[in-house]
């Protein structure tokens, strides 16, 4: 999309005539994964003691330039208040200045209606199963966390397949231990087992059974290219139905007669691992055959709703020029997305419930009011700040006007091991574009909070909040200098809570309320933050920006976090 499609009344703002933008930039702070919880040993944010990002929240309450977001469940376009909200639907939020139905709560509705049963693809491609002696293999991440996936949704599609008729069902599990807690697999595995059973018992032409599995971080589900080796992993074993040599260690098979074998004994073997790490395995029969190896003519539906560990396996799936790693076998399957997990590369080309049409974005705003941008991420969280910032859309909005950088991230298994990450590599390119001046508005993911706070260790976690507060004083500071605002906020909770209940390692997201903190240095008591607001949250975080850009809100943006004062 070109710059000439923003010069139209629908995207032109009305300058505020009561406050004008400050000289510097207008710059974002977004600690991903650090929210307000408990002040205590539960919470890795508390026992950082983090004191830049303490002194800021003192400043900005003594202001009146301070407020508490909400970061999950309606807040964000997910079904319930008990669903935590996560860094897609947080960023889609704060870039769309409204609140979109997300994926789950679009494919609920979809199933509990019955219209995803009679769509064209549905009757297409599922439907025609039933008479060829086929197999539908169901592929994606096994827990109820919500966040790329629900178990529900599984057991609706199942119940889908059976009604028709499908006769030969194969599922390739993807085991979570990220958004529930770390060893918690059986739990989803035994529940799934029970309900096969169930379905086969109801009619004795039924053969429905899980082939597959392994950890989400090390099987299948890497984002943005960053370790293509995890992809392979869950190729060879969901398609192929290998498990590779090199995995069999400390006495671990690799094939198993069931999923529960394989997950026991792959505790055994690694202690050290939980379920988002865990090993790949293959399910073979009484011949020690794979039971789910995918042949010409099967369907495949990958039954996880977000997009961004969704796209890797699926372009490893649709691409025939694919050359990330040699696939060896590649079968003649139709592949299907629960949704389509990019929409401009078309990925997949087919999919059952079409994603939330998210329009007039700020980003588009800003193109057409001549607001220059910036955004940065290490690669973990560069989508982010991008193509979800965007409203799902892939590329610049307009490249005339915006500079995207992506700082390369190690694999994921060295969080624990290097928890600063990549933080002083995007905190330095930062503070390049606030010095330059070159910029209007910048924004900055910083991913520890959120990728460190996944591992369910505290002594990492509290170091990698400690890299955020020191890179966050740098930023502030310098901006300070440049004559600039910043705010400082976060996408959802994590490391603000490491504990569950019973003491455990927590490894998921909270359903925890995050900072707003507007520093400016130049401020004079023209605005503050508003106490009128019900519910604020995320999605007011766009309105918010527009205003301390020096224009008024868009009509169909939510309420501004701040409100000027004897003027509004």
């Amino acid at each position: 999309m070109n710059i000439g499609d923003y010069v139209i009344m629908d995207y032109k703002l009305k300058e505020l005539s009561h406050f004008k933008r400050r000289q510097g930039p207008l710059l974002l702070i977004i600690m991903d994964g650090i929210g307000i919880g408990r002040e205590d040993e539960t919470n890795a944010v508390y026992l950082a003691n983090p004191e830049h990002l303490k002194r800021y929240r003192e400043e900005c309450r003594k202001q009146n330039l301070y407020i508490e977001l909400n970061a999950h469940g309606s807040a964000v376009g997910l079904p319930s208040e008990k669903d935590m909200g996560n860094s897609e639907v947080g960023h889609n939020a704060m870039g769309a200045g409204k609140i979109y139905a997300q994926g789950a709560k679009l494919v609920n509705e979809s199933i509990q209606t019955g219209k995803m049963f009679k769509t064209e693809v549905w009757n297409e491609f599922v439907v025609p199963v039933r008479d060829l002696d086929k197999t539908i293999h169901f592929l994606g991440l096994l827990s109820d966390g919500n966040v790329h996936s629900h178990i529900d949704q599984l057991f609706g599609l199942l119940n889908g397949v059976a009604n028709i008729g499908i006769k030969n069902v194969r599922i390739h599990t993807l085991l979570d231990g990220r958004d529930v807690p770390e060893r918690s697999a059986l739990e989803y595995i035994k529940p799934l087992q029970e309900k096969l059973r169930n379905m086969m018992s109801q009619n004795e032409d039924y053969d429905y059974r899980i082939a597959s599995g392994g950890g989400r971080m090390y099987v299948t589900m890497d984002r943005y290219e960053s370790d293509w080796k995890v992809v392979e992993r869950g190729w060879d074993a969901h398609v192929r139905g290998i498990v590779q040599k090199e995995e069999m260690k400390n006495g671990y098979k690799g094939y198993y007669k069931s999923p529960i074998d394989a997950i026991k004994h792959g505790r055994e073997c690694f202690p050290e691992k939980n379920d988002q790490t865990a090993p790949p395995f293959v399910v073979i029969d009484e011949n020690g055959k794979p039971i789910g190896r995918m042949k010409d003519g099967d369907v495949v539906i990958n039954f996880n709703f977000r997009g961004d560990r969704a796209i890797e396996i699926s372009k490893a799936f649709e691409k025939e020029d694919f050359i990330k790693f040699d696939r060896e076998y590649y079968p003649n399957v139709k592949y299907l997305g629960l949704l389509q997990y990019d929409d401009a590369e078309l990925i997949p080309k087919d999919y059952l419930v079409p994603p939330p049409e998210i329009k007039h974005t700020l980003s588009d705003f800003c193109c057409a009011n001549n607001i220059k941008q910036f955004a940065i991420a290490e690669t973990h969280k560069y989508g982010h700040v991008t193509y979800f910032w965007n409203g799902n859309r892939t590329g610049y909005v307009c490249p005339q006007k915006e500079v995207y950088m992506e700082i390369k991230s190690e694999p994921s298994e060295m969080i624990p091991k290097n928890p600063f990450m990549k933080a002083d590599e995007v905190c330095a390119e930062a503070m390049g574009a606030i010095k330059g001046l070159n910029y209007d508005f910048i924004r900055v993911n910083l991913a520890n909070g959120d990728m460190v706070g996944h591992t369910g260790l505290m002594d990492p976690t509290i170091k990698a909040v400690k890299k955020v507060d020191e890179c966050v004083g740098k930023m502030v500071e310098l901006n300070r200098k440049m004559h600039g605002i910043t705010i400082i906020t976060a996408d959802h909770g994590n490391s603000d809570e490491m504990k569950n209940a019973d003491n455990t390692q927590k490894t998921s997201h909270t359903l925890s309320r995050v900072p707003f903190c507007i520093v400016d240095g130049e401020w004079k008591g023209e605005y503050t933050t508003r106490n009128d607001l019900k519910r604020p949250g995320l999605g007011n975080v766009a309105s918010t920006l527009l205003n301390l850009l020096g224009f008024e809100k868009p009509e169909r943006y939510k309420k501004s976090l701040i409100k000027f004062v004897n003027k509004q």
